[in-house]
């Protein structure tokens, strides 16, 4: 906008020789500007009818003399913005339309604050003076630069006091004319960040008006800012009876704006999944920014309209014994506390922790329904969880016979075992760890003195392995002694002079009793004698010096049995007896020994040498003779030792003589 304020005033005629110049300086001083147009008549140059009058304002004194008029034409922003602190640049352009202009150019700067009617100089000058008005507010805030069609105001550290002030840039040029343009200032300063704050405590649907849920802020911003509120990334508007906003503002002692906006919402259960967010809005040199807060839940109190109940451990298959937890949920806001009952008492509440029921060690009478319903009043009592409880077992199995089983020999006989369970279950027999059948029978059939033994009926839950019980029962095969050997009478034959030894063994149940009937007169000894639960086993030494016939007789409760060994005694041959594949063998173990006792002696000899504990001389041969005639004595234990090899192999047994 340019406004021109000139104002002409007419000089008087003067006489010859008079001062124009000294005419127009006394001119008086008035707050406008002044400019004192001189008749051609006075004859007196340009440059000496204009001069400046140190005066508040500018006073001009124009001589239109000779002058060629020209016209000015300035052009100002409409306004500057900028950011608070930030240095302000207001921009003044002019130009004449004669491109040389007039030679006379004076520009000045005014200010005036927004709602007041005057204004004040902050700055003029011209070609030759820059001057800053002194005692004005911008006297150590501002400067100015100009050019030859330009020039630029700087405030330096813009202030929110500057906002919406107007600068005025005023240039005369004399003759052609003055003209001056207005400029608005605007300082912005950006908010913090929004902080969105949820209220602390829940929301009850109940509530039939819009309540407070949350509250946005958004301190320190200039002009004041603005906050918009969202729900689900959506805006929300103001609704009669759903949607209300309370909006606060302060401004500071720095002149500062802070900006608070309370969304009240009238809630419903579904609320609580909402998400609320809220953006302040400010304006910034150029146009209009935002910043957004962080989001928010609200916190909804509703009452429950389901409850679900369900076994939270153990998993799977309960047993007895186990240790049951049963937890109870509701979708009501806050959780409320559960009652728990069972069906078969539904007015005598279970002792529970919270939402938990603990049922500890649990056996088949704790199967049934259990339910839980919330313990808030405010609920209805018709919502309820319940859950079917099902506790399996599997009694001890019962083996029929029971215990101890007698049997005789060739008899059949069926064990049974059964065991009382909530399931179906798999039965197994093992003897001595090796599987023998299956199911709840067991067939013995033909029983031997093998079938006894211990019988273990195990019996499991498939579909619940740590279910499973064992019992057993021991077998016993009683029968008459049968001697074990192939035939009914033995034919031995044994050289005289020599121990024969005789074994007996006989199975039986009870364990048989076996004796030996010999002829009168035989010698004989009983070198072994055992027995198990069915067999006996004795085995007799006897000196062969002629034929004689021996019965080994083996009786129990049940019966007897007995075998006969004929025995023919022969002579002994003494002289091919060294060449007998029995007197070879031993012949052969005696050398093997000699060489071994040399291989030794000869080992020590050669030590003691090495040692020098082998004297020379005739005490060294006398050694050595010496260990000649010991010879004799290892000899004669080897002797001594084919009779123990002679005594082993009829058995390790004593002569008849030697007793």
């Amino acid at each position: 906008m340019f406004v021109s304020l000139p104002l002409q005033l007419s000089c008087p005629v003067l006489g010859g020789g008079g001062d124009m110049g000294q005419t127009c300086s006394r001119l008086v001083s008035v707050p406008v500007l002044q400019v004192c147009v001189c008749p051609c008549a006075v004859g007196l140059k340009l440059s000496l009818c204009c001069r400046f009058v140190s005066v508040p304002v500018l006073q001009v004194c124009v001589c239109p003399c000779a002058v060629v008029w020209c016209r000015l034409e300035l052009s100002v922003q409409d306004s500057v913005e900028v950011l608070l602190g930030a240095p302000a640049l207001v921009p003044c352009d002019f130009s004449f339309s004669d491109s040389q202009g007039p030679p006379f150019v004076m520009l000045q700067w005014f200010v005036r604050s927004p709602g007041n009617r005057s204004r004040s100089r902050i700055f003029y000058g011209d070609g030759e003076l820059q001057l800053v008005d002194n005692n004005t507010e911008y006297s150590e805030r501002v400067e100015v630069s100009s050019g030859q069609n330009h020039s630029l105001l700087t405030i330096r550290d813009a202030r929110l006091s500057d906002h919406q002030r107007e600068f005025f840039c005023q240039v005369n040029g004399l003759a052609a004319g003055s003209a001056e343009g207005k400029s608005t200032l605007r300082v912005y300063a950006p908010p913090e960040a929004p902080v969105i704050e949820a209220v602390p405590h829940g929301i009850s649907v109940t509530e039939d008006q819009p309540a407070k849920v949350a509250v946005c802020e958004a301190q320190n911003g200039f002009p004041k800012p603005n906050i918009t509120w969202y729900k689900n990334g959506e805006q929300l508007e103001t609704s009669p009876g759903e949607v209300k906003f309370l909006v606060l503002h302060w401004r500071a002692s720095s002149g500062l704006f802070t900006v608070q906006n309370t969304l009240m919402v009238r809630v419903v259960k579904e609320t609580r999944d909402a998400v609320f967010s809220c953006r302040v809005s400010f304006m910034v040199p150029g146009g209009v920014r935002s910043l957004v807060s962080s989001t928010i839940n609200v916190t909804v109190h509703y009452p429950t309209s389901m409850v679900e109940l369900w076994t939270e451990s153990p998993p799977g298959l309960l047993r007895e014994g186990d240790t049951v937890e049963l937890r109870c949920q509701g979708d009501g806001h806050p959780p409320p506390t559960f009652i728990f009952t069972r069906e078969q008492q539904p007015d005598v509440p279970l002792d529970s922790r919270g939402d938990v029921l603990v049922l500890s060690s649990v056996s088949r009478k704790d199967s049934g329904l259990y339910q839980c319903r919330p313990g808030n009043p405010h609920n209805s009592s018709e919502v309820k969880g319940e859950v079917q409880l099902t506790v399996h077992y599997l009694d001890s199995a019962v083996v029929v016979p029971a215990e101890t089983e007698i049997m005789l020999r060739g008899e059949d006989l069926t064990a049974t075992c059964n065991a009382l369970s909530s399931l179906q279950t798999s039965t197994v027999w093992y003897k001595e760890g090796r599987v023998v059948g299956s199911g709840p029978s067991l067939l013995l059939q033909d029983a031997s003195y093998h079938t006894a033994g211990e019988y273990v009926c195990e019996v499991t839950v498939p579909t619940l392995p740590s279910l499973h019980t064992q019992s057993r029962v021991h077998i016993l095969v009683h029968g008459s002694p049968q001697i074990q050997s192939p035939e009914q009478d033995l034919q031995l034959e044994h050289p005289t002079g020599r121990v024969l030894n005789l074994s007996c063994e006989a199975q039986g149940s009870p364990p048989p009793a076996v004796t030996w009937s010999l002829p009168p007169g035989q010698i004989f000894e009983e070198v072994l004698s055992r027995s198990s639960s069915h067999s006996s086993l004795s085995v007799v030494s006897l000196w062969v010096r002629a034929d004689f016939t021996a019965v080994c007789n083996a009786s129990n409760e049940l019966g007897s049995d007995a075998r006969i060994y004929t025995v023919s005694a022969v002579p002994m041959v003494t002289s091919p007896a060294a060449f007998s594949p029995e007197g070879s063998g031993v012949f052969i173990v005696v050398i093997i020994l000699g060489l071994l006792l040399l291989a030794v002696l000869g080992s020590i000899i050669y030590f003691l040498h090495k040692k020098n504990r082998l004297l020379c001389g005739r005490s060294g041969k006398q050694s050595i003779t010496k260990e000649k005639s010991s010879s004799k004595e290892i000899v004669v234990e080897m002797k001594t030792e084919e009779s123990v090899l002679l005594k082993a192999v009829n058995g390790d047994k004593k002569t008849p003589t030697e007793q």
